[in-house]
């Protein structure tokens, strides 16, 4: 079976998954999500504990059953198998195998049997498997899924036919799969609920050029174990591309989320991507109000790489006071964005994420963070100072301007800002908003990079070439001069085109815009007394 079959059979599943919740009256519902995404991990734990313990133990790769051939265990036998497990598999009962759910599914109160399950589940994986919130609670694998079904008589077959869908098919082939498959397969999983809710932080997905672009100049030499972070993770696009290109075994994963949402398929998205290690690092909470990650000596933790797509702006006037504190000032340096009398949901929650991005960057570290593209020009205020300590502090890369409606969910014209403690010379600055093509993605319009123009930003900002129209190269001292403006166009030479002509041809040219403007002259003559005319009749006439 080729990888374009796995990825069709795992997307009818999706579908098929869908289409059950549909039946049974929860089509575009707000919990649907909960349901696909759990019921998919679910036979995901499932399939991926066969795959590993038929490595370990080939008799069960052997067996017409490997549940029936792991029943002829002992206890202690099956203890020592899950000892040899990996930690990225959670640690399964018999019970708790698809089979045997199937088997007993005409028992009485079925429903509450698969719910126990799913729970048992998540208690016996809590340690690895458990997001936190800010607060130290956990948030765990599972939860009660046939609760969402209102009618209590429905509960039993919405369960069995949930169970009767994922046990026909068998999904452990798809562990030899790379990371370009489960991401398909994820963007695929979560695409009906990946809207930006009007939450409080954005949860849409990060286009995978703008992901793309990020991770491969952040990361264009090898490196080994490293720590990555984002402050406004998401659904964790931007994470996952940056680890890929690291190396999932070479990094460990740090974030925070505002979103319940965004924190549970985030974790689905670790879990796909065999970065389950990172999950404890996971974080449900206000990354401004009460940041989580800290050192020993309770400080804010510094990370070697910072990816972050943040919000742009957001009502966050009821904790605003709250963070004009003495310990928040080192973090917030630029200062904290005024509460409005009106318009309130356009305070500039980003500038806070940038700030509290330099301030968590490592000696050495680098970060990639998307902003609004008025940032890079701003005149005055918490933006200009902002890139002030940018230049002067030798910590800026470059930037990249994009086109326009990269994001189909907003119109706001976005640039990625790059910064590198360790660039203490050229910064580039690349001006990509005529590159893209232009596509209907439902009501919006959205612009698409082909992979050829992706790369060519690459290229060009890793090489540090200028290109006509396109690129810059400039020193720090040349970025002040300019008002400390990170607009590429700014520093574009103004071309004048020479053409050699002779004297007679000289005087020829002159000779025409002479007549041209005896013409024009004589006409405004011509107007002007007809005006005066026309404005004498009106008088006569009253």
């Amino acid at each position: 079976m080729t990888d374009t079959d796995f990825q069709n059979k795992t997307k009818q599943l999706i579908d098929s998954l869908k289409s059950i919740s549909a039946n049974y009256g929860l089509g575009n519902d707000g919990n649907e999500f909960k349901i696909i995404t759990q019921v998919f991990l679910f036979k995901f734990m499932n399939d991926k504990f066969a795959y590993e313990i038929k490595k370990i133990d080939s008799k069960l790769a052997k067996a017409e059953s490997w549940e029936k051939e792991l029943s002829n265990y002992s206890e202690n036998d099956y203890e020592m198998l899950l000892l040899q497990l990996g930690a990225d598999t959670a640690k399964l009962k018999p019970e708790h195998f698809i089979s045997e759910l199937f088997d007993r599914q005409n028992e009485s109160d079925f429903s509450k049997l698969f719910d126990d399950t799913l729970l048992d589940i998540a208690t016996t994986n809590n340690d690895i498997f458990s997001v936190k919130t800010d607060g130290g609670a956990k948030v765990v694998l599972f939860e009660r899924i046939s609760q969402y079904i209102s009618d209590p008589s429905k509960r039993d077959e919405f369960a069995k036919a949930i169970i009767n869908k994922i046990v026909t098919i068998n999904f452990e082939h798809i562990f030899t799969q790379k990371y370009d498959f489960y991401a398909t397969i994820f963007e695929y999983l979560i695409k009906d609920y990946n809207n930006d809710s009007g939450g409080k932080y954005a949860e849409y997905y990060t286009p995978h050029a703008v992901a793309k672009i990020m991770a491969a100049i952040l990361v264009n030499d090898p490196v080994q174990d490293v720590t990555v972070y984002d402050p406004s993770a998401g659904s964790g696009t931007l994470l996952m591309n940056i680890a890929h290109a690291i190396g999932e075994d070479k990094c460990t994963i740090y974030s925070q989320d505002i979103s319940q949402k965004s924190s549970s398929l985030l974790r689905l998205n670790l879990i796909l991507n065999n970065l389950v290690h990172s999950i404890q690092n996971i974080i449900q909470g206000n990354t401004i109000l009460h940041p989580y990650h800290k050192d020993d000596s309770g400080e804010l933790e510094k990370f070697d790489y910072i990816v972050s797509n943040p919000p742009f702006k957001l009502d966050f006037s009821d904790f605003r006071d709250d963070l004009d504190s003495k310990e928040n000032h080192e973090r917030f340096f630029a200062g904290l964005p005024n509460v409005p009398k009106k318009a309130k949901d356009k305070m500039a929650i980003y500038s806070l994420f940038l700030q509290h991005i330099m301030h968590s960057l490592t000696k050495t570290g680098k970060a990639a963070v998307v902003v609004p593209t008025g940032f890079i020009t701003a005149q005055s205020g918490i933006d200009k100072k902002i890139r002030q300590r940018l230049v002067d502090s030798k910590m800026l890369a470059g930037v990249v301007s994009m086109p326009s409606n990269i994001f189909a969910t907003t119109g706001t014209n976005v640039s990625i800002l790059f910064m590198d403690k360790n660039n203490t010379e050229d910064v580039v600055l690349i001006d990509a908003s005529n590159l893209g093509t232009k596509i209907k993605e439902g009501k919006n319009q959205k612009t698409v990079l082909s992979a050829d123009e992706e790369q060519k930003i690459i290229d060009t900002f890793n090489s540090k070439e200028a290109v006509d129209d396109f690129s810059v190269v400039v020193k720090y001292d040349e970025i002040k001069t300019k008002n400390y403006s990170l607009s590429a166009g700014q520093y574009f030479e103004v071309k004048i085109e020479y053409i050699d002509i002779t004297h007679d041809e000289f005087e020829a040219k002159m000779k025409g815009f002479e007549n041209n403007l005896s013409n024009l002259f004589a006409e405004g003559k011509t107007l002007e007394t007809e005006i005066q005319n026309n404005l004498k009749g009106l008088s006569y006439e009253k």
